[in-house]
């Protein structure tokens, strides 16, 4: 069975998607977000070694087997104080599990019955479709809900046997043009585009978000073509607008400022204006 690498299961969240879920977190990102507020999610462990002699538990060791030198994570004698993750020099983290989807769901199992359902995040989880299969399988036979936390660059239209046994998609907009697109993550965004309405048209889009970073992009353009392009369906889509805020950023992205609160406010009138009804700031 196919391992892949888990950064952290979040057992309780009320935050991603409905209900009380537990969230499952998958290493590794194809965006370079200029305001990633958890870049330690983008990259896997190289294998450097820089983290292992500033764990002040001993929760890290080097390994090396068959040439490759690796980050051995104890998770028993971890202490969770993100040292490693401040030292590491390439957006990664040393502690991470590699987990089949069943062993993802074992974890899953301890929550019921106090859980509605499981989301899967990132990093970009879709980087791992057969996991999302495999996972979200499990969960429909113990009729639990799943969602996808995504930036949308997967294409879902391709793949019907994700689409089955996925419920619904919170979908980031990082940016309407093209241009700014590539100015905040590196990346294109033709597929989100597409995405949202794919997702939206078969009711499958839970809510579509928006980080408002000043001086960064024309987030209100963002906010704006967005809400146009998804009119059709503002009665059934939450758009969740979301402050930038320096925490966790990394450092030299750390220096745009945090929009006023009028700003945002401003932002879900126009929404609302257009239709819609659930709008969300944070």
């Amino acid at each position: 069975m196919t391992k892949y690498p888990v950064n952290k299961i979040i057992l309780f969240s009320s935050v991603d998607g409905p209900g009380n879920r537990t969230v499952i977190f998958l290493q590794g990102c194809n965006f370079d977000c200029k305001y990633c507020h958890n870049p330690e999610t983008r990259s896997l462990c190289t294998g450097c070694g820089l983290c292992v002699a500033k764990c002040p538990a001993g929760a890290l060791k080097k390994e090396e087997k068959e040439g490759i030198t690796r980050v051995i994570f104890s998770p028993g004698k971890c202490v969770g104080c993100d040292t490693c993750i401040h030292t590491c020099p390439h957006d990664a983290s040393p502690r991470i599990r590699y987990m089949t989807a069943a062993e993802a769901f074992e974890t899953v199992k301890k929550q019921m019955p106090y859980i509605r359902g499981v989301t899967v995040s990132g990093g970009e989880c879709t980087l791992y479709p057969a996991f999302i299969r495999e996972l979200f399988a499990l969960c429909k036979e113990a009729s639990l809900s799943t969602f996808i936390d995504s930036n949308g660059t997967y294409d879902f239209a391709s793949d019907p046997e994700l689409m089955e046994v996925t419920d619904s998609v919170m979908l980031d907009i990082k940016a309407f043009s093209e241009k700014d697109h590539l100015a905040v993550t590196a990346c294109g965004n033709k597929k989100v585009l597409e995405n949202a309405l794919f997702l939206a048209e078969r009711g499958k889009l839970f809510e579509v978000r928006t980080v408002v970073v000043p001086t960064l992009y024309d987030a209100e353009g963002a906010i704006l073509e967005t809400g146009k392009l998804l009119r059709d369906y503002a009665g059934e889509v939450r758009y969740k607008i979301i402050a930038y805020r320096p925490m966790g950023v990394r450092e030299e992205y750390s220096h745009y400022p945090v929009p006023e609160d009028a700003v945002l406010q401003g932002y879900a009138e126009s929404l609302r204006k257009m239709g819609w009804c659930d709008i969300v700031i944070i």
